[in-house]
């Protein structure tokens, strides 16, 4: 159906009906004119379908297959070789789709970080930067100095956002490390979703009605 979209548009097509018009002629052609396609020789079906994929591929696309990232050129090789070998192209997609999914999962796990300060209370400020989720929980604990930091912690989720339940598990685990020495961690602009989810949350987070986010953890 992509390629049939692609020629659809490519034949001048600028408006919705053109794509109306053309799934109900696929769908005469399939209901009525089977037995004709039948006797089409292979061959020749074979032609079309070169034709329409030499006039729907974007040739442009090996001038700048260098200055793409590897991980789409690997996600590409990948999907064109599952495709010629096994004749699956849903399966290609699919796989695609996953090891694409992983990627942006492990790049985004990377793009966590903490700023820290200490105010003219003695309150130790932690500004987390970035999604907390099951790919950044240990590079999430890493950003805190527990041993060293003052009695009293608060992390500030504003321009964060807590994702998953691995992220509410890293935030009790964090909890308990500080509580374990005698100090007090509070979780600031941190969404009631998430609030009800944490053990002890009360005793926790700073609430902030009109401040605190709304969202759904996952």
């Amino acid at each position: 159906m992509i390629a049939q979209t692609l020629v659809n548009l490519s034949a001048g097509a600028r408006a919705r009906l053109s794509g109306i018009i053309a799934a109900l002629v696929i769908l005469v052609i399939i209901l009525f004119g089977a037995p004709v396609i039948g006797k089409m020789p292979v061959a020749a079906l074979i032609g079309v379908m070169i034709m329409v994929a030499a006039g729907t591929f974007e040739w442009a696309s090996f001038k700048a297959i260098r200055r793409f990232p590897k991980s789409d050129i690997i996600v590409m090789v990948i999907v064109t070789l599952i495709t010629v070998f096994l004749h699956n192209l849903a399966l290609a997609v699919l796989i695609g789709v996953v090891i694409s999914a992983l990627v942006f999962a492990w790049e985004s796990a990377k793009r966590i970080r903490a700023r820290h300060y200490i105010d003219d209370q003695g309150v130790k400020h932690y500004e987390i930067f970035g999604p907390l989720f099951f790919g950044s929980t240990t590079l999430f604990a890493e950003k805190f100095d527990v041993k060293n930091d003052p009695a009293q912690v608060i992390i500030d989720f504003r321009e964060s956002r807590v994702v998953d339940m691995s992220a509410i598990d890293a935030l009790n685990k964090l909890s308990e490390r500080y509580k374990s020495l005698g100090k007090n961690m509070r979780l600031r602009h941190l969404s009631p979703d998430c609030r009800k989810l944490i053990d002890n949350a009360e005793s926790m987070v700073d609430i902030n009605i009109l401040e605190d986010p709304e969202y759904r953890v996952l």
